[in-house]
C-alpha cells in the first residue's frame, strides 16, 4: 500500500483518488505565504518505490480505480523517464483508470518540454493545478513567487497547448490592504489570457508563515468580498469554471464562464449586502489556523 510521509495535501476535487506520494515536499518551497512543506525537505523518491507501492494494491480493488493524484507539492518535477514508467505501470495495473492529476509549481513547468508534456498526456497525465496565486507582479514579488506572472502564463499555456487541462488557483487577501484592487484585476487579466479550464479562489492563511502574516496590512471581511467582486467584474475568460469552495473561504461562488458571469457578480453583491446585517462581522479580519489546511 502507498506510503505517505504527513502532512498529505491534494485538492477538494481529489477527493476519491488513489494517491501516490512520488515526490516528498515541493521544489520551489520559497514562497513566503505558503506553510504547506515547510517541515518536509525536498526529495524525488526513486521509481522503484513508487512501482512497489502500485503492485502492493490488492487485486480486488483495481478495477474500481479510475483517478489516480500524484503527491507532493509539484509531482510534475520528476524526471520524465521515471514518472513514465510510473504512469505506464498506473495504466496497466488500474484498467478503469481514466486521469492522472499533479500539482504543478512554476518550477517544475520549466523542466519539462512541450513535446515531453504531450507524451505525458498521451499517458493518461491529464490534470494539473497550478498555483498561480496573484497576477500582480508586485505581489508576486512580494511573495518571493520566483516567477513572474507572464513567465507562468506562457508556462500555462504550454500545458494547455499540450492538451493538459488546467486548474488554477488564486488567494484573496494575498496582496494586503494596499494592493487588493490591483491583485484582482492582474489576476483576472492573467486568467483571461490564458483561460483554465478551471479557476479556484482561496483566502489567505495563517500557518507556518508568521513572518508574511505580520508583514502584511491584512484585508478585513469586507475588503476581502470586495476583492472578489472586484475581480469577478474584470473576469472575463473565454470559458471556465470557477469555484471558492475551499475551507478558507467564506465567500461561495460557483459557476461557468461566460454563462454565469452576470450571476456571479450579483451573488458577490447580495451577499455582500446580507453580511451588513450582522454589526462587526465585515470590518473583522479573519482568522484562519492550523485546522483550516
Amino acid at each position: 500500500m502507498p506510503h505517505y510521509v504527513e502532512p498529505l495535501f491534494r485538492p477538494p476535487s481529489e477527493a476519491r483518488s488513489l494517491i501516490f506520494q512520488i515526490t516528498i515536499g515541493c521544489s520551489q518551497n520559497r514562497c513566503r505565504f505558503c506553510g504547506m512543506y515547510k517541515g518536509k525537505p525536498f526529495r524525488i523518491r526513486p521509481a522503484e518505490e513508487i512501482l512497489a507501492e502500485i503492485r502492493a494494491i490488492p487485486a480486488a480493488y483495481r478495477s474500481r480505480i479510475e483517478r489516480v493524484f500524484l503527491a507532493d507539492g509539484d509531482a510534475l518535477v520528476y524526471p520524465t523517464a521515471g514518472l513514465a514508467i510510473i504512469l505506464e505501470a498506473l495504466s496497466a495495473t488500474f484498467p478503469a483508470l481514466t486521469r492522472v492529476g499533479a500539482y504543478a509549481s512554476p518550477n517544475s513547468l520549466t523542466t519539462k518540454s512541450p513535446e515531453e508534456l504531450r507524451r505525458l498526456r498521451a499517458l493518461k497525465l491529464r490534470i494539473l493545478y497550478f498555483g498561480l496565486e496573484s497576477g500582480d507582479d508586485v505581489t508576486l514579488t512580494t511573495i518571493d513567487k520566483g516567477f513572474s506572472a507572464a513567465t507562468m502564463a506562457e508556462q500555462a499555456l504550454m500545458a494547455r497547448d499540450a492538451g493538459i487541462r488546467l486548474s488554477v488557483t488564486a488567494i484573496l487577501g494575498l496582496a494586503g490592504r494596499g494592493r487588493s484592487r490591483d491583485h484582482a484585476r492582474a489576476t483576472a487579466a492573467w486568467i483571461n489570457r490564458v483561460n483554465p479550464e478551471y479557476f479556484s479562489l482561496l483566502t489567505l492563511f495563517h500557518r507556518h508563515n508568521d513572518g508574511f502574516v505580520r508583514s502584511l496590512e491584512r484585508c478585513t471581511r469586507r475588503e476581502l468580498m470586495g476583492e472578489a467582486l472586484e475581480l469577478l467584474q474584470h473576469l472575463q475568460p473565454a470559458r471556465t469554471i470557477l469555484r471558492s469552495n475551499h475551507v478558507s473561504n467564506f465567500l461561495e461562488l460557483t459557476g461557468s464562464y461566460p454563462k454565469d458571469r452576470e450571476r456571479l457578480i450579483d451573488d458577490a453583491r447580495q451577499a455582500l449586502a446580507a453580511a451588513e446585517r450582522y454589526p462587526g462581522f465585515l470590518d473583522s479580519v479573519p482568522e484562519y489556523g492550523e485546522e483550516y489546511y
